[in-house]
């Protein structure tokens, strides 16, 4: 037998699903899917395997499953495999799983685990060869991360408590129990939401998070809920909504979603209509010129993000690309985080936009150079909190871009600001939908916090402020 083991991420979102199995068997499985499937199929057929069963470790809040869509995909023959633990309920048809039950694929077995507290539902998959009594490795979903563990208030305030305590013997009872060479593979990496201060790493092992995790080291019930209380980041706006459609069961498209292509009329008439129009290409290109009223979220992987925190889902988005041949990829990046309904994309994009002589916006955009030079504009810092205490520009104002939309009314729509963030990517993010929203004197600064202290600006920190 040949293991076949396979770690796949979706960047943007950071999550990591697996494909895994035998190729002597000719049998794997799949853990976590992410709803553009195709790369599960194209991995399978390399190895030679058939998918013959699909997992879920929890109910996800941050991405859309794509369990449903690959067993569509599938023809409907593999198993579709959701925890029966915690109270779960689910609006599709499924195969329940409970702790301890085991599932095997030619010489490699996987054993289900119940680790409650990230959710009710929560289960791990411990992996054997064959008989063997001790796990070579696990796959731990949103439970254990590399450096963090999951974060236990996804789920409201008045279960928050119940859910932290569980997370807690959850990884003192499960994982630290366990012995030291066991591999940890986790259902997210840095960047995700759904633990603080996710590692780098793709992967770890027991023994090193029991020496360097400092959630999996603290060993008092009440220093873990302070831990977890002081140190969750915020909750994205889309992981309530993507929690229910998940518990439901995403629709089935069996392929990408649609998109039409647009003539620059029909485009025209829905944005002079207040139609949702999301404009995916460079920051430079989108302040140059853009259809009034657009918000800028590049095609970069953070736009999967970036789209569920700022995004309707319950309206159509209309597209504006770099090149229509981008559709593909964006359309993979927006789904990820729910997004299937679309309005069209604009046929020949922007050229095509200003070849018929339409309007369109402009946002400048400002140097670091520029913006060190002036007093006649305040920087707006749309970083996340602990960005903004290491060190920003001095006298800015801060609004975090996830609660932008609800800091507006703070904000003086008739006074100059530059918005800045890291390079400049979430910068552009929020001028575009200050701009949208009315504010008529908003600059873009590229480059952004990295551009500032590479040319030696003084800093300004809380502590200093």
């Amino acid at each position: 037998m040949t293991l076949r083991f396979q770690q796949i991420l979706a960047d943007g979102v950071a999550e990591c699903s697996y494909l895994l199995g035998d190729d002597d068997a000719h049998v794997c499985a799949v853990v976590d899917p992410r709803p553009d499937v195709d790369i599960y199929l194209e991995c399978a057929r390399r190895f030679g395997l058939a998918i013959t069963h699909v997992f879920e470790t929890h109910i996800h809040a941050d991405f859309m499953s794509g369990a449903r869509e690959l067993v569509a995909r599938l023809g409907g023959q593999a198993k579709l495999c959701v925890s029966a633990e915690g109270g779960a309920e689910y609006g599709f048809d499924h195969k329940p799983v409970r702790d301890g039950d085991e599932f095997t694929f030619g010489g490699m077995r996987m054993q289900a685990r119940f680790t409650p507290g990230h959710t009710p539902e929560h289960l791990s998959y411990m992996l054997y060869d064959g008989d063997k009594k001790t796990p070579w490795g696990v796959l731990s979903g949103d439970a254990f991360f590399v450096d963090s563990v999951g974060r236990p208030d996804l789920l409201g305030d008045d279960q928050t408590e119940e859910l932290t305590e569980k997370l807690f013997h959850t990884v003192r009872d499960v994982f630290m129990a366990l012995p030291d060479d066991v591999i940890i593979y986790p259902c997210h990496g840095a960047g995700s939401a759904c633990g603080p201060d996710i590692g780098d790493r793709m992967s770890s092992t027991i023994g090193y998070e029991r020496r360097f995790n400092d959630y999996a080291r603290i060993e008092s019930l009440d220093a873990f809920k302070q831990a977890m209380q002081d140190d969750a980041p915020p909750v994205p706006t889309h992981y309530p909504r993507l929690k229910k459609v998940n518990a439901e069961g995403p629709k089935v498209l069996h392929n990408l979603p649609r998109v039409p292509p647009q003539s620059v009329d029909a485009f025209s008439a829905a944005a002079e209509s207040g139609a949702q129009v999301l404009d995916v290409r460079d920051m430079m290109a989108f302040g140059a010129g853009h259809v009034k009223g657009a918000i800028n979220i590049g095609a970069q992987p953070e736009l999967s993000v970036w789209a569920g925190w700022l995004l309707d889902p319950d309206r159509p988005i209309w597209l504006v690309l770099g090149e229509d041949g981008d559709l593909p990829e964006v359309l993979k990046l927006l789904w990820r985080t729910g997004f299937a309904d679309f309005g069209g994309y604009l046929a020949g994009g922007m050229s095509a936009w200003r070849e018929a002589g339409r309007p369109f916006a402009q946002i400048p955009q400002m140097s670091v150079h520029e913006l060190n030079q002036t007093t006649d504009v305040t920087p707006l810092d749309v970083r996340k909190t602990d960005e903004w205490d290491g060190g920003h520009v001095p006298g800015a104002r801060h609004a975090f871009l996830g609660e932008l939309r609800e800091r507006m009314e703070h904000l003086d729509r008739s006074a100059p600001y530059a918005t800045y963030c890291a390079s400049g990517f979430r910068a552009s993010i929020a001028a575009s939908l200050l701009a949208a929203n009315g504010f008529q004197n908003i600059r873009n600064v590229p480059g952004s916090w990295k551009a500032w202290t590479s040319a030696g600006y003084p800093e300004e920190t809380p502590k200093n402020s």
